[in-house]
């Protein structure tokens, strides 16, 4: 036998194991199997490596773990949330939201998503805007500083934060910065150490042990908090980079949503910070009031809901999902991706199909060519049954958001794909307000200027050329 004929053999029973863990063990979403066999049996050394840098799943195991007294603490309010709904005693600051109580449930019973209805909220659509206020709010900090974000870029505005967090640190506020090691691999160690030697602490999520060789890179932290002195926080879809500040060369105008919360979420918003810290760190934050500061603040009601591969359950898209499902009017979608799986098209489709006003908005420039025609591909799809599909035209859509009946509305990390919804760490505030979810829908409305509608004749109008590309990116799209 020569080395040739051995070495196929040996690809050739290489590639039928993992097929076998593939199916038999993994317990994956069929599309995933079916993409992941394709590509084992097409490229199969090339593939093999794909799967073990791409393709393995994270153990169901939860990785994140938190002091006992805060657990005992989280888990109490919980049980009395949950009890409250179930004996229908749950008193509500707008009497209205009362047949969202079943939403409520899922995010509490699936997730431990506290509902708070004491905050106050600012919504940014523009980039300049919300770093202005962010940075005054780090300038005016007195206690600690948290930050988490996918992507912190050492240009222009990753300088500005640099300055202000070591500005900080050197007045003696605790500062941390937590960044995932894959979206922010441009990030420098120079600009690290800077706030380190300031007093800060940064990490990074994900790291990998060995340099250039990681592992873990299709799992990332994708989500987006500042916590200032436990009483003021961010979330939503900004990034740090200069092409959030609202113009980027490639794409034109940034849009993207993010919110300014002052209130009770503030609570969970910072246990998602710590829980994430603490996975990431070896100096862990230990349990303390004083990282809980927030006081009740207005009258909006809110959930922080977290999903990642960590979970057998999506949380966040099963979120979606009922919001979708409870919709009577209307459902205003904005997202940069469109690769939902069957679960949450056909919730879609049933709306429609049901007389509720389905409009999803999404962008006209691909910062992924692969994700940009499977999203089209399923723009189709939604397009029969009868959804309005608009194309945002101005720049980049890249907001994360959904509204319904003017009501109850998420805005967050999360995009509508696989990749959200199952590989990366996401957060997302669900808000129950008609002003807030009224005012994200007049920015839906006002978005439609700067955009031109897809109809379905047009969608059929497309060349070859675009048909099989749209073909290719679906069949690859739940690896993408």
């Amino acid at each position: 036998m020569d080395v040739l004929t051995f070495f196929l053999g040996f690809v050739l029973v290489l590639n039928v194991l993992l097929a076998f863990a593939i199916i038999f063990l993994e317990r994956r979403d069929a599309s995933a199997t079916w993409a992941w066999l394709m590509v084992l049996l097409f490229v199969p050394v090339a593939g093999f490596i794909l799967y073990l840098v791409f393709g393995r799943r994270l153990s169901n195991k939860e990785i994140f773990t938190w002091d006992k007294k805060s657990r005992l603490g989280l888990l109490t309010a919980v049980q009395d949330q949950l009890r409250s709904i179930e004996e229908n005693t749950l008193e509500l600051a707008h009497p209205a939201l009362e047949k969202y109580e079943d939403l409520f449930y899922l995010h509490l019973k699936n997730n431990d998503a506290i509902l708070t209805q004491s905050n106050e909220v600012e919504v940014f659509t523009d980039g300049e805007k919300k770093f202005h206020s962010l940075m005054e709010d780090i300038d005016n900090a007195t206690e600690h500083i948290h930050i988490l974000y996918y992507i912190i870029r050492d240009d222009q505005l990753g300088q500005r934060l640099g300055d202000a967090l070591v500005k900080k640190a050197r007045e003696g506020v605790k500062v941390r910065v937590l960044y995932d090691d894959m979206g922010s691999r441009s990030l420098s160690r120079k600009y690290v150490r800077r706030i380190q030697n300031a007093g800060g602490e940064v990490e990074s999520f994900f790291p990998p042990l060995i340099p250039k060789l990681n592992m873990k890179i299709n799992y990332r932290n994708h989500r987006k908090l500042s916590i200032i002195d436990g009483k003021i926080g961010y979330i939503g879809g900004f990034n740090i980079g200069d092409e959030y500040l609202g113009f980027n060369k490639r794409f034109g105008y940034w849009r993207d949503t993010h919110l300014r919360v002052e209130g009770e979420a503030v609570h969970n918003m910072q246990t998602r910070f710590i829980l994430d810290w603490n996975h990431a760190s070896r100096r862990d934050i230990e349990y303390n009031e004083g990282y809980y500061q927030a006081e009740k603040k207005g009258d909006v009601g809110m959930q922080i809901v977290s999903s990642g591969p960590d979970s057998e359950w999506e949380q966040i898209k099963n979120g979606y999902i009922k919001m979708i499902l409870s919709a009577k009017e209307y459902v205003y979608i904005q997202t940069p991706y469109f690769i939902p799986d069957d679960s949450l098209l056909d919730a879609l489709r049933i709306a429609v199909l049901s007389g509720v006003d389905v409009r999803v908005m999404i962008p006209n420039k691909p910062d992924h060519p692969f994700v940009y025609w499977a999203t089209y591909s399923n723009i189709g799809d939604l397009l029969k049954s009868g959804a309005t599909i608009y194309v945002y035209q101005k720049g980049f859509l890249h907001a994360k958001s959904i509204v319904v009946d003017g009501a109850i509305a998420s805005v967050g990390t999360a995009n509508i794909d696989v990749r959200s919804f199952r590989l990366n760490f996401e957060v997302n505030a669900f808000i129950y307000h008609p002003g807030v979810a009224k005012l994200l829908s007049d920015r839906f409305e006002a978005d439609i200027i700067d955009s031109t509608e897809l109809t379905y004749k047009l969608y059929q109008s497309r060349s070859t050329w675009v048909r099989f590309k749209e073909a290719l990116s679906r069949l690859l799209s739940p690896i993408l």
